[in-house]
């Protein structure tokens, strides 16, 4: 069947049709539940259908999934780093269709959601180096002809949740880090964003089809709470990777908890970027003007409370105000648009409640506040004065809102970075060595990413992505991130004849 309109034929080249089956589970592409339609954020009409994952498939899938484990932690860890290499490959070779995919379904402007892609590509290829290098540690032993070790073997299968802000990134960051780990991969992509997770499959599937490998190890499943619910009970699952709101995560925890598996958390964020009296106020703005409406404010490191020094916060205000002026809003798959729609019409009521939320709580409207009449989600980016004690201002708003605040000393600003719940990402401008310091030293900011002179978001791969507090304790991508998608053994070995005891304790 052909698609609707002219300019979504290009899906066509990724494996996709105006029906499509959501659930690629034991190597077959299948789905047994309901029947959803995916829609375009920038005109609410539909793209195409998908039938979504029933419980009965979850279970076959998991089935053999739990087979396929047996298979694939048995391959060498620079075998399983060729695989990923391979996805790499494919994914580069569709990174223009799958980036255009993303803009159309998630809302993303254009390069961004090339961008979006690109980062998955770069996570094989961190992947790939990486399959060579999960080393363990020789721990010297105390006791004559003994030897000990740290052995790092697979966990078996990891559980992949997803939200529809970053509908294929967030699996990158997991699923390529599990499968060289030894690991094989369910994934369950954001309801509204189906079309991206079959897209993304259908490239995995063909690698793995094409090296004669079971195509359980990438199971793949379109759906909603219901399947959601299912990972995060399920048994064979150790490690169960969630992203998404803090309530929803905290609810996740609970439930992996009680059968004493792992989470990794990425959860809701509420970013702040401290502007110092003597900062480079123009890459300040540039910054903030990027960290507050990139991606409509739905990105988890979204800028949303900016601490301006009280010397120089008009001046940073008026420029700000100004280049919010010439922000571009529309397609975001048009050339020049900065500001694409909310992800759903349910964001855009979100965000005009939190609108009077704010004014009922002494806010005042800078710039922006409305929704901009269309069929589309969109709203205007929108800058607020308010007192960083409101209560709003401590909660996570998903839209292009910016809370300005005043602040006079380094000190404050730093209490106020630190009073919400949340602690993912944090920014300051300055140029003063001792401010740079004292600010991601141990009386400094509290989150997870901590950053000088950038903006809140657009984090890169090499370092570990995740934040403290309301945001999970998660840790995903770069850096070490990978111990946590493995089992460690430590091992001592008696290569002698003799059975002396730690501690010099003698036993008989």
């Amino acid at each position: 069947m052909g698609f609707s309109r002219k300019e979504y034929e290009f899906l066509s080249e990724i494996g996709l049709s105006s029906s499509n089956l959501g659930c690629y589970v034991n190597g077959t592409w299948k789905g047994s539940g309901p029947v959803v339609s995916t829609v375009n954020p920038a005109n609410n009409q539909k793209i195409a259908e998908v039938k979504e994952a029933s419980i009965q498939d979850y279970e076959e899938g998991m089935q053999a999934c739990s087979e396929a484990a047996k298979i694939w932690m048995q391959v060498p860890a620079p075998k399983r780093g060729d695989i990923v290499r391979q996805i790499g490959e494919a994914l580069r070779t569709k990174l223009q269709q799958l980036g255009r995919l993303v803009s159309l379904e998630m809302g993303k402007i254009l390069p961004e959601g090339v961008g979006e892609v690109q980062e998955i590509i770069d996570m094989c290829d961190f992947a790939v180096g990486l399959s060579r290098q999960l080393n363990g540690s020789i721990i010297p032993s105390e006791r004559p002809n003994h030897m000990m070790l740290e052995m790092w073997n697979p966990l078996g299968i990891v559980g992949v949740i997803t939200a529809f802000n970053f509908p294929c990134a967030v699996l990158g960051w997991n699923a390529c880090i599990a499968l060289v780990c030894g690991n094989c991969v369910v994934w369950k992509g954001a309801p509204t964003t189906p079309l991206v997770t079959i897209a993304m499959t259908k490239l995995v599937a063909e690698v793995l089809e094409k090296n004669n490998l079971p195509g359980a190890i990438f199971t793949s499943l379109c759906g909603g709470v219901e399947i959601g619910e299912a990972i995060a009970k399920d048994i064979r699952i150790p490690l169960v990777s969630f992203t998404g709101s803090s309530k929803v995560g905290l609810k996740v925890q609970q439930t992996v908890s009680e059968r004493f598996g792992k989470c990794l958390l990425e959860l809701s964020g509420n970013n702040a970027i401290i502007v110092m009296d003597d900062a480079d106020i123009q890459l300040a703005v540039r910054s903030v003007l990027f960290a507050a409406v990139g991606t409509a404010g739905q990105r988890c490191t979204t800028c949303r409370r900016l601490l301006l020094h009280e010397s120089i916060y008009q001046t940073v205000l008026d420029q700000l105000l100004d280049v919010y002026k010439q922000v571009k809003i529309g397609d975001p798959l048009e050339k020049g648009t900065l500001l694409g729609p909310l992800h759903t019409s349910s964001s855009r009521k979100n965000f005009e409640k939190g609108i009077e939320r704010i004014k009922s709580e002494g806010g005042k409207i800078l710039t922006g506040g409305g929704q901009i009449g269309s069929e589309g989600n969109f709203v205007q980016p929108t800058i607020v004065e308010i007192s960083p004690n409101a209560n709003v201002v401590k909660e996570e708003l998903f839209a292009p809102v910016l809370y300005a605040m005043k602040f006079k000393t380094l000190q404050e600003a730093i209490e106020i970075n630190n009073s919400v719940p949340q602690g993912l990402s944090s920014s300051i401008f300055t140029r003063k060595p001792d401010v740079i310091f004292k600010w991601i030293g141990p009386q400094g900011s509290d989150c997870g990413i901590v950053n000088v002179n950038i903006p809140t978001n657009g984090a890169e791969i090499g370092g570990a992505f995740g934040g403290e507090k309301a945001t999970g304790g998660g840790r995903e991508a770069g850096s070490d991130s990978w111990k946590q998608y493995m089992r460690r053994s430590t091992c001592t070995i008696n290569y002698g004849s003799e059975l002396p005891l730690a501690q010099g304790i003698n036993f008989g």
